[in-house]
């Protein structure tokens, strides 16, 4: 018996993906040298960490502008987006991954950003038309519009945590003041809560308890304010230009914010923190470029909070681990600006949506536990 003799240098490679077995962990892909499928040069195995059908599933063709805001719901079984055509898509998180709804007739202007309501079927929703809507997803109606501010609205955040059972929203503007409402059905259309902060507000974000709002504003800093007291109880400073977005740890102990200088810094927000400047990390490896996005930044769930992530004008996403400091993934795919990310609530998949508006869904390794 002769063995066979070497192929040729191929003019180019292909790869053939056979259909995924019953197995959900695990992937087959054979590489061919040539671009006849009969001849395959390589087999190997690619573990499998998600349900999804794919390894990176593309989300496409429901949006003509650019997505500024896209969330898994608190299950992580559908997808929320907004973008600057002033409309809502909604999505199935696993295959067949289809776009079940679209939102159209909201709002008059881009909406800025969205969250799922934590109890409720309500999705909650901020537009540059300076209105608040809550929306419920089981019929389609608009349950509540409210002019909420005399600005631009481009942050909002939600929360159960204040012991009285009804869901609180807080708003930031441009006007230069941040708004707490009542969620859900029962609630009113005049805030139970305003703070003046003297300047643009980019971000929002509740504490754990739901006792202190985190707000990041063009002066740079983090005001944190105390709902009980109505007042400023202490700052979070560091930035050197203005935070885009704020995210809070899963553990409620850390507060993650990037900022158009592209420096991402995870501030210690406990109550006895061993930093006097209560800095943690100073992350780097995103560029926030020159558009002044309002880059959205999320922690990983999976893991109770092992990874950060934030995407960048460089069309691409960068996940560290929190740890260590270190860059794990410099994740390429979209055609624009990743404007917004989000971590799957189960499972190691993150979510981003981009200036090109689509959506990508992707696998990572399973992180561990901290």
């Amino acid at each position: 018996m002769s063995k066979r003799g070497a192929s040729p240098p191929p003019n180019g490679s292909a790869i053939i993906k056979r259909a995924r077995s019953n197995e959900p962990q695990a992937n087959q892909i054979a590489i061919s040298s040539s671009n006849d499928e009969r001849q395959k040069g390589l087999i190997r195995t690619v573990k499998r960490t998600s349900n999804l059908d794919a390894p990176i599933v593309s989300l496409t063709g429901a949006h003509s502008a650019e997505i500024l805001s896209c969330r898994f719901d608190p299950t992580g079984q559908n997808i929320a987006a907004c973008s600057s055509d002033r409309s809502v898509s909604l999505w199935r998180t696993y295959s067949p991954n289809t776009n079940y709804g679209l939102l159209s007739s909201m709002n008059k202007a881009p909406i800025l950003d969205l969250q799922w309501s934590l109890y409720s079927s309500i999705l909650y929703t901020v537009s540059a038309d300076q209105t608040l809507v809550m929306t419920d997803l089981a019929t389609g109606q608009r349950v509540r519009k409210i002019r909420a501010h005399r600005g631009i609205i481009n942050a909002l955040d939600r929360t159960m945590a204040g012991g009285a059972g009804v869901e609180l929203v807080v708003t930031g503007s441009d006007d230069g003041t941040v708004k707490i409402w009542e969620g859900g059905e029962e609630g009113g259309k005049s805030a139970v809560g305003t703070f003046e902060i003297g300047c643009p507000v980019t971000s929002v974000c509740w504490s754990a308890d739901g006792q202190n709002v985190y707000i990041g504003a063009l002066d740079n800093e983090i005001h944190v304010y105390d709902i009980r007291k109505n007042e400023q109880v202490y700052t979070l400073t560091g930035h050197t230009d203005t935070p885009t977005s704020l995210c809070l740890s899963p553990n409620g102990s850390y507060l993650l914010s990037p900022s158009f200088s592209s420096h991402t810094i995870i501030h210690d927000v406990r109550p006895f923190s061993p930093s006097p400047s209560r800095i943690h990390r100073v992350l780097q490896g995103s560029p926030a470029g020159f558009e002044n996005t309002l880059l959205r930044a999320a922690w990983s769930k999976d893991d109770g909070g092992g990874r950060v992530a934030v995407g960048g004008a460089d069309r691409m996403v960068c996940i560290w681990d929190v740890e260590s400091g270190r860059v794990l993934y410099k994740l390429p795919g979209h055609k624009g600006t990743v404007t917004s990310v989000d971590f799957h609530p189960k499972e190691p998949i993150i979510l981003t949506g981009s200036k090109d508006g689509t959506m990508l869904l992707g696998e990572l390794e399973p992180g561990v536990a901290v």
